[in-house]
């Protein structure tokens, strides 16, 4: 019986002992994970903001810092208008005379590759193809090894997309509570990023209305309210002309001007 018991435990030792060797000895080097995203998202504007992306995906999504060439052939824009009543941003193609320009943003995978949600999101717009070559990275992070980077640009009937689109205007102003969202997106990788997306952005409006919640008290809602104001004094164009509702009303009714002259960026 001693014998027995003796074998027993042997066997025990071996199943044991046998599983730990070959974990130790297992190379996982080069095996990626499975379900690798092919299709992905340049955004340039509330898209990228991390808050606002996860709102669309249903989880959060991460992203790179990227710039994509002036060779892509547009221009970051005050452009599109959306059906609520205020013009956010778009791209659109250079006016005669006009250069195109980089364009910062982000790269963000999309989960499963289905596309609907933010196709769903930016109605009005169409996914245009950025070809890989015209991006880069501006981080520490690479660029995706392989899969499809799309732009959403806006659309209106009968012309090609980023073509035809209209200024903002007194029903359509630019609303200060999206101008936080895209800034305070862009401050999530730092202040001249941030500088950046202000700078690279053409047509703003003097049609500028303080939406903020609280807007004469901001701070109560948005802690960083105070950076986002700095950079555009330093460097939005008709930032002066930003007005609360009231004021706002007033200065529409006497308003003849729909452009801005550029802001001093101070440098």
């Amino acid at each position: 019986m001693a014998a027995m018991a003796k074998i027993r435990t042997l066997i025990v030792a071996f199943a044991l002992v046998g599983p730990a060797a070959h974990a130790q000895t297992a190379d996982y080097w080069g095996t990626r994970l499975p379900d690798q995203p092919t299709q992905f998202i340049f955004g340039y504007g509330s898209l990228i903001n991390s808050p606002s992306r996860a709102d669309t995906a249903g989880k959060p999504v991460p992203a790179i810092p990227v710039r994509v060439a002036a060779a892509f052939g547009y221009v970051r824009s005050w452009n599109d208008r959306a059906t609520s009543g205020f013009t956010a941003l778009g791209l659109r193609h250079p006016f005669e005379g006009e250069a195109p320009m980089t364009i910062n943003g982000v790269i963000y995978p999309v989960a499963g590759n289905d596309m609907s949600a933010f196709d769903q999101r930016e109605k009005g717009y169409v996914r245009v193809e950025v070809p890989r070559a015209l991006i880069e990275a501006v981080s520490w992070q690479p660029l995706p090894a392989q899969g499809t980077v799309w732009v959403y640009v806006p659309k209106v009937e009968g012309k090609a997309p980023g073509e035809g689109l209209p200024l903002p205007d007194a029903k359509y102003p630019l609303v200060e509570s999206y101008i936080d969202v895209v800034i305070e997106g862009a401050l999530e990788y730092g202040p001249q990023f941030a500088r950046e997306v202000i700078e690279t952005t053409r047509d703003w409006s003097p049609y500028w209305l303080n939406d903020r919640t609280l807007a004469r008290r901001p701070w109560v809602v948005d802690k960083q309210f105070a950076q986002v104001d700095a950079l555009l004094a330093s460097s939005a164009p008709c930032f002066a002309q930003r007005a609360f509702s009231e004021d706002f009303a007033v200065a529409v009714a006497k308003r003849k001007s729909k452009v801005c002259a550029p802001a001093d960026s101070g440098r």
